[in-house]
This record gives C-alpha cells, sequence and structure tokens, in this order.
C-alpha cells in the first residue's frame, strides 16, 4: 500500500498537473515517514507533523515538594500550582532537485520500479539532510544548507547546562560531569536519558578504555559497553553502551571539526549531550510539495521536492552540553 502511495508521489497526473504540486495528506505522510527512516536523532525524537508553518507546543510543568503535612480539620489555604508554556516551532522552507534521463528509465532492469526506487532515496536523503540541519543547523554559516535554521546544538549552547570539558578527550570523567550537572528532578528518570556524541568521540572512549586494560566490549560493569556495536536496517549508529548505565548513541554527524574554545585550544574538538530523546522537537510542515517535469531538450524528467521544517527543545533545564570534548589525533 505504502508502495503504490509513493508511486503516486512521483506520478505526473497527481503531482505535476492540477494538484500544483502539493501531496494529499497520506502522500505526504508517506514521504515524511520515508524521509525519517534511516536517521538516528530524528527517528526518536519528537516529531511534529505540523498545518501551519508556525506553530506552538503546551508545555505544563509543576513544582517540586508539593506534599504537606495535613492537619485535621485544618485548611492551609495552599494549593499547588502549575505552570504553563508554549514552545514555538517556526519551519523553513527547503529544496530538494534531482532528474533522471529518459534512458536510465528505459535500460535499468527495475523497470519502471526505478522511479519509485529513486522517489525513495530522495526521501531518504532529505531525511538525512533535515537531520543534519537539525544537529548543526547555525544561521551565520556560509554552507547553503545548514544556514537554514539553527540546530539543536545550537539552541542547547544558549539555554541548556553547559559543561566546558577543557580539551580532554572522551572519559569516563566526561560522562561523570554530565550526570552531575543534570538537575536531580530529572535523574528520578535516569533509566530514559541518553548520551549523544560522534563516533571518532566514542573511538576515543574505547581506546581508552581498552588502554587502562578495561575490555570495551566486556560485561556486565555499568561504565563499560556491554554489548557489540548494534544496529538497526537503515540506521547508522550503535546503542548498548552504558556508561554509568546510561545508554551511550551513536550519532555520525555530530561535528567532530569544530574548534576548541578554551584558552590554548588546538586540534579538532566535539561534543556530548545528555538528554531525553523526546526533549528534541523535529516538526515538518504536512504540505509536501513535489513537482515532476520532463526536459525535451536533455530527455531527462526533473524532480523538485518542497518541505518546510524546524527543530526546538521542549525543555532546555533537561539538557547538558558538554562542549570541548578533544578529537584525538
Amino acid at each position: 500500500m505504502s508502495e503504490d502511495i509513493l508511486q503516486k508521489v512521483i506520478n505526473t497526473t497527481n503531482v505535476g498537473a492540477g494538484g500544483g504540486g502539493i501531496l494529499n495528506a497520506e502522500q505526504s505522510n508517506t514521504f515524511i515517514d520515508y524521509m525519517f527512516d534511516a536517521t538516528v536523532l530524528v527517528k526518536e525524537c519528537h516529531t511534529v507533523k505540523m498545518r501551519s508553518e508556525v506553530q506552538d507546543i503546551d508545555k505544563v510543568a509543576v513544582g517540586q515538594r508539593l506534599v504537606r503535612v495535613a492537619t485535621e480539620a485544618t485548611d492551609t489555604g495552599e494549593n499547588a500550582g502549575a505552570t504553563f508554556s508554549k514552545v514555538s516551532l517556526t519551519t523553513t522552507k527547503l529544496r530538494l532537485d534531482w532528474e533522471l534521463s529518459s534512458e536510465s528509465l528505459e535500460d535499468n532492469i527495475e523497470g519502471a520500479a526505478l522511479e519509485d526506487h529513486i522517489a525513495r532515496l530522495m526521501a531518504t536523503q532529505f531525511g538525512n539532510d533535515l537531520e543534519d540541519i537539525g544537529i548543526n543547523g547555525d544561521t551565520t554559516s556560509t554552507d547553503g544548507s545548514l544556514k537554514a535554521f539553527n540546530g539543536w546544538y545550537k539552541l542547547a549552547l544558549a539555554g541548556a547546562h553547559v559543561v566546558d570539558n577543557g580539551g580532554a578527550v572522551l572519559t569516563l570523567a566526561t560522562f561523570n560531569k554530565a550526570l552531575k550537572a543534570m538537575p536531580r528532578n530529572y535523574m528520578q528518570k535516569r533509566a530514559g536519558l541518553r548520551f549523544y556524541t560522534g563516533s571518532n568521540a566514542i573511538q576515543d572512549y574505547l581506546f581508552g578504555m581498552a588502554q587502562t586494560g578495561a575490555n570495551p566490549w566486556a560485561g556486565p560493569r555499568s561504565d563499560q559497553i556491554i554489548s557489540g556495536p548494534v544496529r538497526t536496517e537503515g540506521s547508522a549508529g550503535f546503542n548498548g553502551g552504558r556508561p554509568f548505565g546510561v545508554e551511550l548513541r551513536e550519532v555520525p554527524l555530530f561535528v567532530e571539526t569544530g574548534t576548541g574554545t578554551y584558552s590554548g585550544a588546538s586540534g579538532l574538538h566535539t561534543h556530548v549531550e545528555l538528554t531525553f530523546p523526546e526533549n528534541r522537537i523535529m516538526g515538518v510542515k504536512r504540505e509536501v510539495q513535489v513537482f515532476r517535469e520532463f526536459k525535451p531538450k536533455k530527455d531527462a524528467i526533473e524532480y523538485t521536492a518542497y518541505v518546510r521544517a524546524g527543530v526546538q527543545w521542549e525543555n532546555l533545564d533537561a539538557t547538558v552540553i558538554i562542549s570541548n570534548v578533544k578529537i584525538a589525533t
């Protein structure tokens, strides 16, 4: 069924003519689902399929220690209050272009199914690029893609709990700093927390463990990787590492070529994030547009897809950033 819907996405009659390129709700949902099949963070974050370009997400929170001693027949007049707030999610219009030659459609072994296969690949590429922008986006960047909007890391630096690692490589001490910086009310849900960092930083951590005589693949110590890399179909990164009992996730798109911000910094740097997976928000406007046009002079079919997307944090207080994590040479 989903393949039939995706085929309609690239069909001239349904997309190029009459419909103005706007997919119906079922087609858009299928396209968006394919977009995020091979992502790491977006697959597990809070994904919002938006009906407008800007959307407010309601939040409610209560203070600590709401329980009071009850005195019989006495009304203290003290009621616990809830704090209501909103998170504003704003989208930016993004475009993806690709083309297929008529010969490729005629000569390939997949035949007519090639066009459907390519559409899947393009949806996946859109999702991977969206995750890249969601992680590394910076409106001051000179990169044509990354300047679309500020990503989770840039947003977190402005409001999360930021701890400076001072140019040290990733070790157990780094994870210890992150956990101690997390407010204690969130530590009550330790099992839901996750560490996130880049591939080379994790490699440095594993190598350092081995150098000290600890087998990084042995268990059951909670400060060691307790199983080998666990990869799911179409997904990069492994899970299974649990420093101090908190799962460690590999995010290959984390930038590991950053410049340190501490005195005397040199070499390449990255960062570590400690938060809940659903604390990240990725918003995608449901009105996905896909245009298909045959170019006679090129004997090729050109496709153009438009998606509006944006990211936000639900609660920056539940996020810890360890900055200036050095990548070993």
